[in-house]
């Protein structure tokens, strides 16, 4: 016989079936014609295991869940957003590092080996439509690496970044306004 769900598992569990279905509606057709979601299945975390404290506030990006989770210090904020994630481990960066920089409607120049392999990008992009960076950007103490929106919705819940962990306009609108400079995060 399981035990019962405690209060707070159950929260978490309502809150990561409220963040789906507040999600926009990201919808692609397979071969058959099936229209279905890009979404992948949430893995909920405890912030305990990760920090030692929630000290700034916290982001736990889970890679191969495709999800970030935030706390705030005092614990009265917790969101889970899904995310776009790395296209393969060569590209993914894992670690502990933290915001150190928030933009909104930030420009956007691919990195030297993002035009290596792209040589048809173009070396520098405006804010707008076109942007990769989408709407907002945390930027990370790691060179290169951000939280950013995305207008392409088709990415969220995939492996389709050079390496930012990406999240909907409007997910990422709200974290930025909770996060702050200096908020612990973590990829794991």
């Amino acid at each position: 016989m399981s035990e019962n769900p405690t209060r707070r598992a159950f929260g978490k569990t309502l809150l990561a079936g409220m963040a789906v279905a507040a999600a926009p509606p990201v919808l692609g057709q397979t071969e058959s014609g099936k229209v279905h979601r890009n979404i992948s299945g949430f893995f909920i975390h405890e912030w305990e295991p990760y920090f030692p404290n929630l000290k700034n506030g916290v982001i736990l990006v889970d890679t191969g869940s495709r999800a970030l989770q935030y706390w705030s210090e005092d614990q009265s904020i917790y969101k889970l957003y899904p995310t776009s994630v790395p296209l393969s481990p060569e590209l993914t960066r894992l670690g502990r590092t933290k915001v150190v920089k928030k933009v909104k409607d930030p420009s956007w120049r691919p990195t030297p080996a993002m035009l290596e392999r792209n040589p048809d990008w173009p070396e520098f992009m405006p804010p707008g439509p076109d942007n990769p960076l989408g709407t907002h950007a945390l930027y990370l103490s790691w060179q290169y690496y951000r939280i950013h929106g995305t207008h392409d919705t088709r990415k969220i819940g995939r492996r389709s970044s050079n390496g930012c962990i990406g999240l909907y306009n409007e997910h990422i609108a709200e974290l930025f306004d909770l996060a702050e400079i200096g908020t612990q995060v973590l990829l794991i």
